[in-house]
């Protein structure tokens, strides 16, 4: 089987894990220190710069922000030793902002936009003493360089488990009949299956991948059902995610998830439930339900200072250089979740989420099972040929033991997501 590092899924992914933030309108060329425990501060081996997409009010970047003070006040990190950028582009200003980083004596750089990667990798080529992390990013295996690393969390994972949240609200939505070919007659497809929605960004691996784990967790308690996806060509639009989620709802849609960083989708959601339709949420990064207290079901989310412990933990003890060149972890490690449960969920979802996180876990349960979908009819096996990185010959797909081998840096692939299938029972067509 061909192992996909860095170049195999390339194209397919090029510009496209862009941070799972916004692509932020103006740079702040200033840093700012916030961060640790004063009280027990250690001694470190040069200062920590930060780089970021976003602020504390884009979710993505927020919970970002919160995993590094949280491993910081872990391991007793001033916040005098760690030095923040934000609403940083994703262009000459991220190296411009890195430099400037390094000038002021950081010896450990990141930054947590895939957009920011080019540049970062141009700054580290530059600094070979100095650590760089692109989080999300896909390049450093190819890199050539000992100093450029990427990291990225198995998000698929809590994807799949928020899925399974939003089918267990919709088969008793089916079951009490609030659902039904009588009464939601525009929830239906002409076969029968019921729709469910999703506001994802950019069609892109990242936001595939997860809308596939959200689909078949769904999918796992409701097997007739059918995702339509529709794209807001943002990160972070306000406005466009809300147009987008009253799209769905008025084609039908009962569960809608997000792949977008805005409580706009979760907010329209919460009126047309008000409303009296029934249709409800799941969200991204944070909790929606201070927005949408009725129609918010859970969130998938990311505990983002378990790497930031592991890469900091290195930091501390001089082997900055030795943080993995490509890290992914998720369920098994606790650097994935799910928000805390609205009160609209049905019952019996917390018993049903512990017992699905503890498959996960123990690897019982495979979120890309491959008995679990089919690719135009197909299963998807380790002998389907497919040009993924469009040089015209065929790459194998990442499957062994009947799973598709999404992030597993275990198994010598990159740690930055490579589902990029549309499989069948998802309607997925990108027209930005």
């Amino acid at each position: 089987m061909k192992k996909i590092l860095t170049t195999a899924l390339a194209a397919l992914t090029a510009l496209s894990l862009a941070a799972c933030g916004s692509s932020a309108p103006a740079s702040d060329d200033s840093a700012k220190t916030d961060g640790g425990s004063e009280e027990t501060a250690v001694t470190t081996n040069g200062k920590i710069g930060i780089i970021l997409v976003g602020d504390e009010n884009e979710g993505y970047t927020a919970a970002h922000m919160e995993g590094i003070k949280k491993a910081a006040a872990d391991l007793g990190i001033s916040s005098d030793d760690i030095m923040w950028k934000y609403m940083i582009e994703e262009n000459q200003a991220c190296a411009d902002a890195a430099e400037d980083l390094v000038d002021q004596g950081a010896t450990l750089v990141i930054s947590n936009s895939y957009g920011h990667q080019t540049y970062m990798q141009q700054v580290a080529g530059q600094h070979p003493d100095v650590t760089f992390i692109s989080m999300t990013g896909d390049t450093a295996a190819g890199s050539g360089l000992a100093n450029f690393k990427n990291a990225f969390n198995q998000t698929y994972q809590s994807r799949y488990v928020s899925g399974i949240v939003g089918g267990m609200k919709l088969a008793e939505l089916i079951e009490n009949g609030e659902v039904s070919p009588e009464k939601t007659p525009d929830a239906y497809t002409a076969d029968g299956d019921i729709k469910i929605g999703y506001v994802g960004a950019f069609p892109y691996a990242e936001v595939v991948s997860g809308f596939t784990a959200f689909y078949l967790g769904v999918k796992a308690i409701v097997p007739n059902v059918h995702m339509i996806v529709e794209y807001t060509s943002s990160w972070a639009n306000q406005v466009a995610e809300a147009t987008t989620a009253e799209k769905l709802i008025a084609d039908g849609c009962i569960i809608i998830s997000q792949h977008a960083d805005t409580t706009g989708a979760p907010a329209a959601i919460q009126a047309a439930n008000e409303a009296g339709k029934p249709v409800y949420s799941v969200g991204y990064n944070v909790s929606m339900l201070e927005v949408a207290p009725k129609a918010a079901l859970t969130s998938a989310s990311n505990d983002w200072s378990v790497y930031y412990n592991y890469a900091f933990s290195k930091f501390l003890a001089g082997e900055a250089m030795d943080i993995a060149t490509d890290w992914s972890e998720g369920y098994e490690t606790g650097a994935v979740n799910i928000t805390a449960l609205g009160d609209s969920c049905a019952a019996g979802t917390d018993a049903k989420v512990a017992e699905v996180e503890a498959a996960i876990k123990d690897g019982s349960l495979q979120v890309f099972d491959t008995k679990t979908f089919t690719v135009e009819g197909k299963e998807l096996t380790e002998e389907t040929g497919v040009d993924l990185d469009f040089d015209g010959n065929a790459d194998i797909y990442p499957v062994k033991n009947g799973a598709f081998l999404e992030s597993n840096v275990k198994e010598g692939f990159r740690c930055a997501p490579y589902f990029g299938i549309i499989i069948d029972g998802i309607d997925s067509n990108y027209n930005g």
